[in-house]
């Protein structure tokens, strides 16, 4: 069994995908409403293709992750960045060019005004190099990605302007972006490299690095309160004409804020006030928290204050 397989409970109606596995035998499964249960593989069997075609697919099957589509126009580079899962602690890291298009490739890790270079070659058109190693219960300690491309033009054609792309994993983040790599076709954490890219003056790269990383400003980490209040009314000063879909954004995107400056700061436990209302918010919040793996546990939490309307993370 690997992670990404497809398994059902042997003892109970549960299927659902394989996140974790531990050495001791352990594995956790993601099921249809995004919850994680764990499970010893005695208990599991794998869901083949053969048996889904001699029994059928259930009337509503899960929907696959779809997978990356190539591209090639200018404005989508089609590059990826992918972390592909060895076990359930280590990472291959990944540069993917799904694209028709070559480039001069560099990837550095940094470290407020300096960089370590990781990978600097071709990476031509159809091609997947891997240029690193990485432990997953280190991501918090992991410095930033610089990812900088720049255009092999072998003929006289319309040029393609450089690009850069800085990026800071986040546990709350970087979980949700498990999908199928493509070149590798293998499961992953996938982030499209063309979605926030910009023009590249590497006249002027040097001079952008040192403001956006002064030596006289080091990162601070900011220590969250150990109980953060996420009803609308205590985050904005005014809510009248806002959406239930803009007003669950700013909530989730407070509690990922506070949930990240309480891991990077080594606090190790942290309540969130959601309240009861329809319950959306709670679900999103205990989904998000079930899919990470530095949490040692949540739950309901002071009954006679918030009348189970809030959760208390412990964390790892």
């Amino acid at each position: 069994m690997n992670i990404g397989d497809r398994v059902r409970l042997l003892h109970g109606k549960e299927e659902g995908v394989i996140r974790k596995i531990s050495s001791s035998g352990r594995i956790e499964i993601e099921i249809e409403d995004g919850f994680i249960i764990p499970a010893l593989k005695a208990e599991v069997v794998l869901i083949h293709e053969t048996e889904k075609k001699h029994f059928g697919e259930k009337e509503n099957p899960e929907p696959e992750i779809p997978s990356p589509t190539p591209i090639s126009a200018p404005k989508d580079q089609g590059l990826y960045l992918a972390f592909i899962p060895i076990n359930d602690q280590n990472l291959s890291l990944y540069l993917i060019n799904d694209s028709k298009q070559a480039y001069l490739a560099h990837v550095s890790e940094v470290f407020g005004a300096n960089q370590r270079t990781l990978f600097a070659a071709a990476l031509n058109a159809g091609e997947a190099k891997k240029f690193d190693d990485r432990l997953l219960k280190e991501m918090d300690e992991w410095p930033a990605f610089l990812l900088r491309f720049i255009p092999i033009h072998n003929r006289l054609e319309k040029a393609i302007p450089a690009f850069e792309r800085q990026l800071k994993m986040k546990p709350t983040q970087f979980f949700r972006h498990l999908s199928k790599a493509p070149r590798l076709d293998k499961t992953a954490y996938l982030f499209a490299l063309e979605q926030t890219t910009k023009e590249l003056d590497i006249r002027a790269l040097n001079q952008e690095l040192e403001e956006l990383n002064p030596k006289s400003a080091p990162i601070k980490t900011v220590k969250p309160g150990r109980n953060i209040d996420l009803h609308i009314e205590k985050l904005v000063k005014d809510s009248h004409g806002m959406s239930n879909s803009e007003m669950l954004r700013i909530q989730l995107d407070t509690f990922e804020k506070n949930l990240d400056q309480a891991m990077a700061s080594g606090m190790d436990e942290i309540t969130f006030i959601h309240g009861l209302g329809n319950g959306v918010l709670r679900k999103e919040i205990h989904k998000c928290l079930s899919q990470m793996q530095n949490i040692k546990y949540f739950q309901d939490t002071q009954k006679d204050q918030w009348g189970y309307g809030a959760t208390l993370v412990r964390i790892s």
